[in-house]
């Protein structure tokens, strides 16, 4: 199974990027962020010629998750609510739709839109550690219900120096704080193995360019764009790529998609006996 990620920017302004990369690629399951359209206008019908069945948690002109897949989509949550219902801190961080999970032949792709937190001194950063703070909370649930979980998306963080292009001067501020890098770690809680980095170790590996400065012509990225596996599925992992070429597209997203190959579902072994 291939599971990809893409923060596409507009998923309307992008419709046709997306469906050329998914003929091309045809991964079991796509997972979109500020896909930035209301629900009634999604384009289901666009995917579903391709194959794809999608479900869906938008909002008009800002945020909005969704995930594609060519297998059957089970028991779609939408929000921190879904996991926990009248906790009010759950549900004010819902208004904005950053959180969509589904299962998908037997294990749990679940796809974040992290915020980005704007500045160290802004209200908005101080959102994005009670949004990081919640995430944890919300993994400790998941994580009883027993479901494999494979959890993606733009997580607006680069971990380590080895994730910016220029770590000396960015350390420090937004996107690579202590305290952002350090809410991630704790929502982790040592659960999960980030599936690029199972693969390779260097830097120099970006999933995001911003538009400004000149960042993809000179190739000045970050790698913002994560896959966490569950350790049951870091069993299954054969492979996570980076497909940078999409950003040098026509006005293209300022991300590139994140794909992990997982060997699912685990091949069953063959009992000696012959029994069972």
């Amino acid at each position: 199974m291939r599971i990809a990620t893409w923060n596409v920017n507009s998923v309307r302004t992008r419709l046709e990027q997306i469906q050329a990369w998914l003929q091309q690629e045809r991964p079991e399951v796509l997972c979109l962020q500020e896909t930035k359209v209301a629900d009634e206008l999604f384009p289901h019908q666009a995917f579903g010629e391709l194959g794809y069945g999608s479900a869906i948690s938008g909002q008009k002109a800002y945020n909005g998750v969704a995930i594609l897949s060519r297998l059957p989509l089970e028991d779609v949550q939408i929000g921190f609510a879904a996991l926990l219902p009248g906790q009010v801190q759950a549900e004010r961080l819902g208004e904005q739709k950053r959180v969509i999970s589904a299962l998908v032949d037997g294990l749990r792709v679940l796809n974040l839109y992290v915020p980005n937190g704007s500045a160290l001194s802004s209200d908005k950063y101080q959102y994005k550690l009670e949004w990081l703070d919640c995430l944890g909370q919300y993994l400790s649930i998941q994580a009883q219900q027993g479901d494999p979980l494979c959890m993606v998306g733009d997580f607006n963080i680069g971990p380590e120096a080895r994730d910016l292009h220029d770590p000396q001067r960015l350390t420090g501020g937004i996107m690579a704080s202590e305290a952002e890098r350090q809410a991630l770690a704790t929502a982790l809680d040592n659960r999960f193995s980030d599936a690029f980095r199972l693969f390779e170790a260097e830097s120099g590996h970006w999933s995001w360019w911003d538009y400004r400065s000149g960042a993809w012509d000179r190739d000045r990225g970050w790698r913002i764009d994560h896959i966490y596996l569950c350790q049951e599925l870091v069993a299954c992992a054969t492979g996570c790529q980076i497909h940078k070429h999409t950003r040098g597209n026509e006005q293209p997203s300022d991300h590139a998609p994140v794909v992990v190959n997982l060997a699912w579902p685990p091949e069953e072994e063959d009992d000696e006996d012959g029994e069972g």
